[in-house]
């Protein structure tokens, strides 16, 4: 059967500018990154341990050609360095181990963060296309997965009729991740292009964006305020000094910030006058979206700061309804975007897995998310996140 991964271009774009950051600012790290399934699958996950080995020996088989190092490099924010240093790259099989506990798959990803950092999103599209082949539904799902999309079409000719708003409505796929599969998720991006060139702005995903003509959509991630937990400056600065970073790589671009490392109102406690007039806008990954929303417009406020300048993205378990109603709450106040993942490229009858790899420990110290939502924080040491808890004052109780 063909290999899930074709080409190292299947990524998600902020996998590469988390990379550029790191390998120009902290090169030296070192890093864990642990596979966690949020929720019940519909058989044991350690029946896929063989295929995703088969697999990943084959991802660690492949490099960057040269008509993707072109692609990389016409971007403007990129640096020839980073390009350079993709060249030579290549997937260390000795830096990640795959084995069964119990019904379990466990998959850990150890070694120099610029080396280990790019498995994530493979190792993710990698299970969830060896699950749903598991199930042997194909045809089947395809047929409803086509339905289903068209009713998605069908909402926006609906929602065309609607009185104009000050900001337009723009989404974009955010779907790798939790994809059906990588063949699916190009049907879903290409129906979605041509049908809706309107709204639809954009994708995640560098090979489809590049194939297709779109524009990449991407920043950055949990993984890359994380790492500034045990980079040796202060905890309580440790989001100033990933912003900063941040700032000082990409002189202007990129400039959307993700909010929910430590939580929303830790976050904005951080995102003073300086860093709100460099950052285009925010990235809502958790927690309830219209309150997180008003949260950031009045800090934009409070701050004198015109909220139409800046855009809102709100990027959780959004499906088109959801999104359009934030588009309604919010369009005359603010810019606006919407990033949807799983109901996207994964809305074909059978249950989505919820799973996620994600950074546990880096320069060997533990890291966490303290997320604003129930079940997503995330940390192996329950005595580090007590006391990030306690030196940001978060309430995670719950969580």
């Amino acid at each position: 059967m063909s290999p899930v991964i074709h080409s190292l271009l299947d990524t998600d774009l902020y996998k590469f500018t988390m990379w550029q950051t790191m390998l120009h600012r902290h090169p030296q790290t070192q890093a864990t990154f642990t596979f966690v399934c949020r929720n019940a699958s519909a058989y044991p996950l350690a029946d896929l341990v063989d295929g995703v080995r088969r697999e990943i020996d084959h991802l660690c088989a492949l490099r960057f050609r040269e008509d993707e190092l072109d692609y990389v490099r016409g971007l403007r924010f990129i640096k020839s360095d980073f390009v350079d240093f993709l060249r030579i790259f290549r997937f260390q099989r000795a830096f990640i181990e795959v084995r069964a506990n119990g019904d379990r798959l466990e998959i850990v990803a150890r070694g120099p963060l610029v080396h280990v950092t790019g498995f994530e999103i493979h190792v993710l599209a990698i299970v969830n296309e060896l699950y749903f082949r598991g199930l042997q539904t194909v045809d089947d799902v395809k047929a409803e997965g086509r339905r289903r999309l068209q009713h998605k079409l069908a909402l926006f000719q609906d929602f065309e009729r609607e009185p104009a708003r000050r900001h337009p409505f723009e989404f974009f796929d955010f779907g790798l991740r939790r994809r059906y599969s990588g063949e699916w998720q190009r049907e879903v991006v290409t129906t979605l292009n041509s049908a809706l060139p309107q709204f639809f702005k954009g994708t995640s995903n560098v090979l489809l964006a590049r194939d297709l003509g779109l524009v990449p959509i991407g920043t950055m991630a949990h993984e890359y305020l994380q790492t500034y937990q045990a980079l040796g400056v202060r905890l309580r600065d440790h989001q100033k000094a990933a912003l900063e970073d941040w700032v000082q790589e990409y002189r202007g671009d990129l400039g959307v910030a993700l909010t929910d490392v430590v939580g929303m109102d830790a976050f904005l406690a951080d995102f003073d006058l300086y860093f709100a007039k460099l950052f285009d806008g925010l990235r809502h990954d958790s927690g309830d979206p219209v309150v997180w929303g008003e949260k950031a417009l009045a800090h934009y406020a409070r701050l004198r700061i015109d909220a139409h300048t800046k855009r809102l993205v709100f990027s959780d378990g959004l499906d088109v309804p959801r999104a359009l109603s934030l588009y309604r709450h919010f369009a005359d106040r603010a810019q606006l975007g919407f990033g949807i993942g799983t109901n996207l490229t994964n809305d074909l009858g059978p249950t989505p897995l919820n799973i996620v790899m994600k950074l546990t420990e880096c320069n060997g110290q533990p890291v966490a998310k303290l997320s604003d939502s129930p079940g997503k924080t995330l940390c192996d040491d329950q005595t580090f996140l007590a006391y990030l808890k306690q030196v940001f004052g978060v309430d995670t109780q719950g969580l």
